[in-house]
């Protein structure tokens, strides 16, 4: 059995700041050799040259490393950094570690991590590297003690995009990729490793090579995919509950069907465990609510609810930026704290236009 896990939202007060990991550690909430898991938003744009991840994962390293865990292990932890804090998103880092409880009869919060088989350029795309995440996926379950994929609320990934340097390494050895569009292919990556999650999870069938971004009605409804440069496979972290882990935490998710859904971020939350009345505002929440984590993506159709908007015609800004934005101020406005973790690029991770939310409640 996995051991109960410690879960803490904390702020990122420049960019290469993790003062609050080590203050967390300093107070004994946690030990630094027992971090298994770190998922944040940094500051930077969130694009292919968003450095500002790569930046705060060096932080987050060396404070582990100099709070006593081993170099060698707290390479191997998971940190999944998501760029881009648009609006009024705040930077911030959600940590887990496991921690000493006593077992529970209860469903209580519980995590697995994998890593992937290498993911090569020319399988970012493709059903090769939806099958490689799938196997993954099936690994970090049975490593957070979980057997039945119901039990299975949230699973964030990070996982290698296209670069000038990866698609010249493809065509040096007779391969093709899927796009040359570098920025592109950061949808790409999340898309198709979405699919790779919804196979693990029962949720759909082997999709082929053209349902790849192009058939919206295949999706994960607890996928949160985040791409970038600094790797060249899939992290993969399954977050779930499993009776007897112990804790104080549960997890639970639901699906925003579009960028207006507050009643979907408050379905999450109720998932989680949390009582609250039909129509509940923030103060409900009674500081118990530690983190939502979603994923959110511009409707291919430009609308919503029937009303135009202009993002994905916009040459100014990226709709990358717009709809974080705006799901941002939504969901900042349902928990009553601008450190929510909302990402972008959301292809098959929930239904178009709208995204899986997943909450993390402490049930004391």
């Amino acid at each position: 059995m996995p051991s109960a896990i410690e879960v803490r939202k904390v702020p990122i007060h420049s960019v290469a700041d993790a003062s609050e990991l080590a203050k967390l550690i300093d107070d004994g909430v946690m030990e630094a050799s027992r971090v298994v898991a770190i998922i944040g938003k940094t500051e930077g744009n969130g694009g292919v040259n968003d450095y500002t991840r790569i930046i705060s994962d060096r932080a987050f390293r060396e404070v582990l490393v100099d709070k006593g865990a081993a170099a060698d292990q707290v390479k191997q932890i998971p940190i999944v950094w998501s760029g881009g804090t648009d609006g009024v998103i705040s930077p911030h880092a959600t940590i887990f570690a496991t921690t000493d409880a006593e077992p529970s009869d209860e469903p209580r919060l519980t995590v697995g991590f994998a890593m992937s088989e290498q993911l090569l350029p020319e399988d970012i795309g493709r059903v090769a590297m939806v099958s490689k995440v799938a196997d993954a996926v099936k690994v970090a379950m049975e490593r957070a003690g979980i057997t039945d994929v119901a039990d299975v609320h949230y699973v964030q990934t990070k996982t290698p995009l296209l670069t000038v340097h990866t698609i010249r390494d493809a065509k040096s050895r007779g391969k093709t990729v899927w796009t040359e569009h570098t920025h592109e292919s950061m949808d790409l990556s999340n898309g198709c490793t979405a699919l790779g999650i919804a196979v693990a999870l029962g949720e759909i069938e082997m999709p082929t090579d053209a349902d790849v971004m192009h058939n919206r009605d295949l999706y994960s409804a607890v996928a949160s995919c985040s791409s970038g440069v600094e790797l060249d496979v899939a992290q993969v972290v399954v977050v779930g509950n499993a009776t007897g882990v112990g804790g104080r935490y549960r997890v639970g998710h639901a699906v925003m069907e579009d960028a207006l859904d507050a009643d979907g971020i408050w379905d999450a939350i109720r998932s989680a465990g949390l009582d609250l009345p039909e129509r509940p505002r923030t103060s409900d929440l009674e500081g118990r609510l530690v983190n939502v984590f979603l994923k959110c993506e511009v409707s291919q159709d430009g609308t919503v609810r029937g009303r135009r908007n202009a993002m994905l015609d916009d040459s100014d800004v990226h709709w990358h930026r717009q709809i974080k934005a705006a799901v941002g101020g939504v969901t900042a406005a349902v928990t009553g704290d601008p450190a929510v973790f909302v990402s972008v690029s959301a292809a098959h991770q929930g239904p178009d236009g709208g995204g899986p939310v997943a909450a993390i409640v402490d049930l004391g």
